[in-house]
């Protein structure tokens, strides 16, 4: 299924009143869900990997325990992780300051950065208020759902 295809998927939802589509085919897997008024609140695109997936269960395992070193280490810092799948970009536009950086203090609400997602740019919000410690991600990069994008200080 190709972009075309999705974003002609999105506008059919949006028109025809229905409230969430589910659609599972044999490596995609879309949800779209929208408001009574037809508005297309979140729409989710899935690449599920084709069989057998065991070559890439087994590369997780061995990278897991380096990776949990350093979250031991920063056990009093908040994880911020992307909630959407998608494009992460650190600034609102290409001529605009970034949101944050190293060292900046955020309040609940701020917005940290903004995660592309077929063609919807979507304002990540913080949920905490605290110190930006470590930003995980470079601009421009896709993230996955749920990836760690940035480390803040709640103290």
């Amino acid at each position: 299924m190709d972009l075309k295809e999705i974003q002609n998927l999105i506008k059919f939802v949006a028109n025809s009143g229905v409230a969430e589509v589910k659609l599972e085919m044999d490596d995609v897997k879309i949800t779209i869900r929208t408001t009574l008024e037809g508005n297309v609140t979140e729409a989710t695109y899935v690449q599920v990997p084709a069989q057998p997936v065991l070559p890439q269960v087994a590369v997780p395992q061995q990278i897991a325990p380096v990776a949990a070193a350093p979250v031991a280490e920063n056990s009093n810092y908040i994880t911020i992780k992307s909630p959407i799948i998608g494009t992460f970009y650190r600034k609102p536009s290409p001529d605009k300051p970034m949101f944050v950086e190293v060292g900046s203090t955020i309040a609940k609400g701020d917005v940290l950065c903004v995660i592309e997602a077929m063609k919807l740019f979507n304002e990540i919000e913080s949920e905490v208020s605290g110190k930006i410690v470590k930003i995980l991600v470079d601009d421009m990069s896709p993230v996955e759902y749920d990836q760690p994008l940035f480390l803040v200080d709640p103290s």
